[in-house]
């Protein structure tokens, strides 16, 4: 315990002191010297402290590896079991149809130019109700002639009817009289004459031209009593026949007339909602030319395109609901029921052929048309209609 601090006074000697020391001492001492240092300064860390922390470090990072190999083994398990059940598990069919609604297009059915629209687009209109307003002067000028025809037929109706007037008859009767006057006279001078001719007095020449004065005396005053006659019985049935069926076809002319000026005044043959109007104020359009569409909203109806597979679901007569996504908000969907009514095959879209029976058959598509219980008139035509099927279940959403 002495002899360390002796050593170590020795080292803080000159290096000429540590000469003089013999050299057996000498090194030992420097040997001494040099091995305190080293003791004092570096104090290396056992072995066995490193081989305990990487013991443990290896440890930690295969429990780590064990862990997650679980936690590996655990999710493939669980998702096996997810898809097991969601191929088990029926999936739900979404088909998507169309609102239509009854449309229909107002056309002129005589040409000419619009002279005012009554509606607009969007308005309400009611059966009988007027659209168009029209100026054709042609059919103005065809009603005026229609009217100057029927005056002429009437009143030849009316002269048939009514006979001849009283002056006529009167005229006639006169006619009548002068003549048979002028055949007796005829007759009595040929009396006169043919007894002289008779008596020798008298040549056969004046007998035979009094005769024939008297032949034609006798024809006039016949012609003038028959003229006479028909004055007093009137226009023969014949004729007035002809005169009332000659008021009938300008009535019948004058009537078209009419029509056509009631149609160049378009009117509302529906109930319903102004769809397009087409035409403006100012255009000549011709016959046939539409001018504007009309929707009626109380006739609405669903088209959707089932294939055969799920037509079961849609019969005659089934019922279904069905969502309006125009109609609906985030938080509320808009549903309706819907009832079938008609049901076509499609022919485009697929056609049946046997096949293999291993392999199926072919499976056509089939348009069913459904109309909703109630009718709604915030629906427009060309909304679309999201059905869903569950197969396991008989009703749809």
């Amino acid at each position: 315990m002495t002899e360390l601090p002796r050593e170590s006074d020795n080292s803080r000697k000159p290096d000429d002191s540590t000469e003089s020391v013999t050299p057996l001492n000498g090194q030992a001492s420097v040997n001494k010297m040099e091995e305190v240092p080293n003791v004092e300064t570096e104090q290396p860390t056992p072995s066995y402290k490193r081989a305990t922390a990487k013991a443990d470090k290896s440890g930690t990072l295969k429990k780590a590896l064990l862990a997650l190999l679980f936690l590996i083994v655990v999710g493939v398990i669980a998702y096996g079991l997810y898809k097991s059940n969601q191929q088990s598990a029926p999936e739900v069919i979404t088909l998507q149809g169309q609102m239509q609604m009854e449309q229909t297009s107002i056309a002129a059915k005589v040409s000419g130019r619009i002279a005012q629209i009554l509606v607009t687009e969007g308005d309400t209109v009611t059966v009988g109700q007027q659209l168009i307003e029209m100026d054709s002067p042609e059919i103005n000028a065809k009603i005026n002639q229609a009217r100057a025809g029927k005056q002429m037929a009437q009143s030849q109706l009316d002269k048939a009817e009514n006979g001849a007037r009283p002056q006529e008859i009167a005229q006639a009767k006169a006619a009548w009289q002068a003549n048979k006057a002028a055949s007796d006279l005829a007759e009595n001078t040929y009396q006169r004459v043919n007894r002289l001719y008779e008596e020798g007095l008298m040549a056969r020449q004046k007998r035979d031209e009094a005769y024939a004065q008297y032949l034609a005396t006798q024809d006039q005053t016949e012609a003038a009593r028959l003229q006479y006659e028909l004055a007093m019985e009137g226009t023969r049935s014949e004729d007035k026949s002809a005169a009332t069926a000659q008021v009938a076809q300008v009535d019948a002319q004058l009537e078209e007339a009419l029509v056509a000026k009631e149609e160049a005044n378009l009117k509302s043959p529906i109930a319903g909602i102004v769809d397009n109007v087409i035409v403006n104020a100012g255009e000549v359009i011709g016959q046939g030319v539409p001018i504007l569409t009309l929707v009626n909203t109380n006739d609405q109806w669903v088209v959707l395109n089932v294939t055969e597979s799920y037509l079961n679901k849609f019969a005659i007569g089934q019922q279904f609901t069905g969502t309006i996504p125009a109609l609906s908000s985030a938080d509320k969907p808009y549903t309706k029921q819907f009832t079938v009514y008609a049901t076509s095959t499609l022919s485009d879209f697929a056609t049946w052929r046997p096949t293999n029976n291993d392999d199926g058959f072919d499976v056509r598509t089939f348009e069913v048309k459904a109309r909703p219980t109630t009718p709604d008139a915030r629906i427009r035509s060309g909304m679309s209609v999201v059905v869903r099927i569950d197969p396991n279940n008989q009703t749809q959403e």
